[in-house]
């Protein structure tokens, strides 16, 4: 990326927000009514940032992760009764397969965790606090599709490790669809995210964005930054942060609790990007080749085998595997997803009916 000038400045890559206290880490640091508002007219203009503190700040945790790939600071909020907590993924990911996670609350007390599920594809995830969390009270449920641009917001974390720090503002834009690196060379979907220009830094992700009574409306995941002189993305607020719709994200947390990892439908195959020169060479088209196919799977039920060549998915050029993952983020199980396959020389369309892994 091209260095900014003080004259010509670009915003750079949308990046996760944990604070890395190990750099080796492979994450780059990365409103409604019944509260006393400041502003006049028809909506409030600010949300009383005292109060809504008052309220959320005790169902907020800071967590630490340890890892023997590094280590890290996130933020947290406790959704279930029993020590539940919903963060982002690449806030537990150091300490998700052989380390250490903690929380500490806003009280100060502090307690150990471990990770009840994770969903690397949209970058959530859920850990269960020990007794320490008995009788904390839950975050408020809010509803982030009754959400308006404009609306006074609060984010609520740790941002630089800064325990219990709140900041204001509001609905900047709906419906923003990121993607991110996520853990072991993965990409994680933000579906219709909430912008917001609430100050959110590394640190802040995994916590909640609330509307002016409290309610959870989003999870803070990441932020667009300013490259520097040398090209490379800065590390603080720009104004621009990026929030998981809270009732996306719920359902995921259920399941996340319930089973222990999110069931999206599935396709039923796997398939990787033909590379130009290759595709040339064989004179075969663009796209993606399809490499394996589950038996009896939704793909073998639409005939597509070993071989063949999806150029299409749901009308987009097929180039990358991730469109097939964004796809099942997005659609339901019993959905018909149309392909367009090149086979031996000609084309065809399948209609795809995405089911549940078994």
């Amino acid at each position: 990326m091209a260095a900014a000038s003080a004259t010509n400045a670009r915003v750079g890559i949308v990046l996760p927000v944990v604070l890395l206290a190990a750099l080796t880490v492979g994450l780059i640091v990365r409103g409604t009514s019944g509260s006393p508002l400041s502003g006049r007219g028809s909506g409030p203009a600010v949300c009383e940032a005292t109060a809504v503190a008052q309220r959320v700040l005790p169902s907020v945790v800071t967590i630490l992760a340890d890892g023997e790939v590094g280590s890290g600071t996130g933020t947290g909020a406790l959704v279930k009764t029993g020590g539940y907590i919903v963060t982002n993924d690449h806030v537990i990911s150091p300490a998700a397969r052989s380390g250490r996670l903690s929380v500490l609350y806003s009280d100060g007390h502090t307690s150990s965790a471990t990770v009840v599920g994770r969903d690397v594809f949209t970058d959530l995830a859920v850990i269960k606090a020990d007794d320490g969390a008995v009788d904390r009270p839950i975050v408020a449920v809010g509803s982030s599709t009754r959400l308006r641009v404009g609306q006074p917001v609060v984010a609520l974390g740790a941002p630089l490790g800064l325990s219990s720090t709140v900041t204001a503002g509001i609905v900047s834009a709906l419906n923003r669809s990121l993607a991110l690196p996520a853990d072991a060379g993965q990409t994680a979907h933000l579906i219709g995210a909430i912008q917001t220009d609430a100050a959110i830094n590394p640190g802040n992700s995994g916590g909640p964005l609330v509307d002016c009574d409290g309610g959870l409306v989003g999870i803070n995941t990441a932020i667009a930054t300013v490259p520097n002189a040398s090209g490379q993305a800065g590390g603080g607020s720009v104004g621009l942060g990026f929030a998981i719709p809270a009732d996306f994200a719920r359902p995921i947390a259920e399941q996340l609790i319930s089973t222990g990892h999110a069931n999206h439908p599935s396709f039923g195959l796997r398939a990787q990007p033909i590379p130009t020169d290759t595709g040339s060479a064989a004179d075969v088209p663009r796209g993606l080749l399809v490499v394996g196919v589950d038996d009896g799977g939704p793909a073998a039920t639409a005939e597509i085998k070993p071989g063949d060549i999806i150029t299409e998915i749901d009308g987009q050029a097929a180039t990358s595997g991730d469109q097939l993952v964004l796809v099942t983020l997005t659609r339901q199980a019993g959905d018909a997803v149309p392909l367009v396959l090149w086979r031996g020389g000609s084309t065809r369309v399948v209609r795809v009916v995405l089911e549940h892994n078994s």
